[in-house]
């Protein structure tokens, strides 16, 4: 509905000769109609006129038959109120065209990498890294139904110092249970998690990793260590449905040369240089606000440096059209000169999106819980699934924009009331299939039997289909998942009120019939919906 509203401005601008930004709403208050747009005070300001008698000259040079009528309202909005027939019509396409009904027209089907989570296997997944889960199974689930070939891929740093303080922990707690007197390193992970793989390695290799050289013994420890926890947070993300097509090794980057390699291309291309006898890139020829360090001196490439190379592998090498990272918020100045790296290399920067995902501030009895690997004082994500369940948590993370903080109530995400969102969405899916049992069957659906809606509360409901539609593309568009609990909580709200004041099953077969229509079309809708967020659609509860 909105885009037939903007075809309508856009043709009438077009004739007048005019190109403008101007915005399509819901008003707040729907006595103002079920769209209103400001682009004739965009145009009046460009003319130098009167925005009401602009719109004014655009509502009498209509001839379209979906408006009841269009108003002027304050200073120059148009208000536009749709005839009920118009929403019928879209109702009868959704029952007609299913899940198809929500797919906008993509001008080219691409090839994209999400990559997501990437969580170093230092420890078990918190709540953080549980909404980066959820927000980008999300966004591949979204591209995957838009038509886009999608890969989904975790990243490993499996190389470097924070894996070398894993070994050094782990190799520290397996002496001290048995009974030596050696301190955690400064900077080491003190979860309780590494006294239990220690307890393991005991139970296997007694004392024999003491006899080994500390250097051999701390290697063998990281190995175990970085082995066991990657399957533990796999085990987690499948349990929260979540996979992956891909899991890459950082390591890999340099036993195949790819980090020397890019480096070389760098420097062909005339960006690094050698200062105080470290390796630096010149971020600055492309806006960043100092150069880089790519080789300390002492001979240890940086994560920027493989994340160079990680990059270039997936543009020049795998060919990925788009490549969609998600980060936590803690990197946001890591976006510009991973991105002038990219530029660098002769990769256009503007395929790399980067969502940076704002903090999850988890709360138990009103207080927030503080999270840090290192110091064990987090809450793990598989604990909050136990908790919660799949359906509320993963609801939950995405039920914020990603570029806001999100409290996470664990008490009201247990809820079995409309308190709850997702107890209030799913719940009106299970109410339809509780009608729909009481027949024994759906029934034959006649289409023109739509015709006999015409209760507020059957055309909000249709309303809300369209909306969800709308909202829909616009989480798309932006690859933000939030978008689709808007408007699953839009229809879930038309519905309940729906239902708290009509009869679906009535004695009047045209009424019955439509509204079954009706509400087959809303359990469609639905069910999209909740697999894109990837939650059940639960037919009791």
């Amino acid at each position: 509905m909105r885009e037939k509203i903007k075809s309508i401005i856009d043709k009438y601008l077009k004739e007048k000769g005019y190109s403008l930004d101007y915005v399509i709403e819901y008003p707040k208050n729907e006595t103002f109609g079920d769209y209103s747009t400001n682009f004739a005070m965009i145009l009046a300001s460009k003319l130098k006129r009167n925005p009401k008698n602009v719109a004014n000259e655009f509502i009498e040079s209509l001839y379209s038959n979906i408006f009841d009528k269009v108003e002027i309202a304050g200073s120059g909005f148009i208000n536009f109120y749709i005839k009920k027939e118009a929403f019928i019509e879209e109702l009868m396409e959704v029952y007609n065209k299913k899940e198809n009904y929500f797919k906008p027209k993509i001008h080219k089907n691409k090839f994209i990498q999400v990559e997501f989570v990437s969580a170093n296997p230092t420890g078990p997944l918190h709540v953080g890294h549980g909404r980066g889960a959820a927000i980008g199974d999300s966004i591949a689930r979204i591209l995957k139904f838009f038509g886009h070939k999608v890969e989904k891929e975790y990243y490993i740093n499996d190389a470097g110092l924070q894996m070398e303080l894993l070994g050094q922990s782990l190799y520290v707690r397996y002496k001290q249970l048995l009974g030596m007197d050696d301190a955690l390193p400064e900077d080491g992970y003190k979860g309780e998690y590494l006294i239990d793989l220690a307890r393991k390695l005991i139970m296997e290799y007694g004392e024999n990793l003491l006899k080994m050289e500390e250097s051999e013994a701390i290697e063998f420890c990281k190995s175990r260590a970085a082995d066991n926890i990657l399957k533990y947070i796999m085990e987690t993300l499948e349990k929260f449905r979540v996979s992956f097509d891909k899991i890459f090794n950082e390591r890999r980057l340099y036993q195949s040369n790819e980090v020397e390699e890019s480096l070389k291309l760098l420097e062909d291309k005339g960006v690094i240089y050698e200062k105080e006898g470290a390796l630096w890139f010149r971020s600055t020829d492309f806006g960043d606000d100092k150069d880089r360090v790519l080789r300390r001196k002492n001979g240890v490439f940086t994560y920027f440096a493989s994340d160079i190379a990680y990059h270039r592998n997936k543009f020049l090498k795998r060919g990925f059209d788009e490549v969609i990272d998600i980060w936590g918020s803690d990197h946001h100045g890591y976006v510009k000169r991973v991105k002038s790296a990219i530029e660098a290399m002769g990769i256009d920067s503007e395929k790399l999106k980067v969502i940076l995902v704002q903090i999850v501030n988890l709360l138990r009895s009103g207080e927030k819980v503080s999270m840090s690997t290192r110091k064990g004082e987090f809450v793990e994500l598989e604990n909050v699934i136990n908790e919660v369940g799949v359906d509320a948590a993963r609801f939950m993370f995405v039920s914020r924009s990603t570029d806001s903080h999100l409290d996470f109530d664990l008490e009201l995400a247990k809820k079995q009331s409309n308190d709850n969102p997702v107890y209030y969405v799913q719940y009106a899916y299970a109410r339809i299939n509780s009608i729909f049992n009481q027949l024994g069957n759906k029934t034959d659906l006649d289409l023109e039997n739509a015709w006999n809606l015409k209760e507020k509360e059957e055309i909000d409901l249709i309303k809300s289909l369209i909306q969800f539609k709308e909202l829909l593309e616009k989480s798309y568009k932006k690859r933000d998942p939030y978008f689709i609990t808007k408007g699953l909580l839009g229809i879930a709200e038309k519905f309940h009120r729906f239902y708290n004041k009509h009869r679906v099953i009535v004695s009047e077969e045209t009424i019955r019939k439509a509204r079954l229509l009706l509400i087959e079309t809303v359990a469609i809708s639905l069910k999209l919906g909740f697999d894109l967020i990837g939650i059940e659609a639960k037919k009791r509860m």
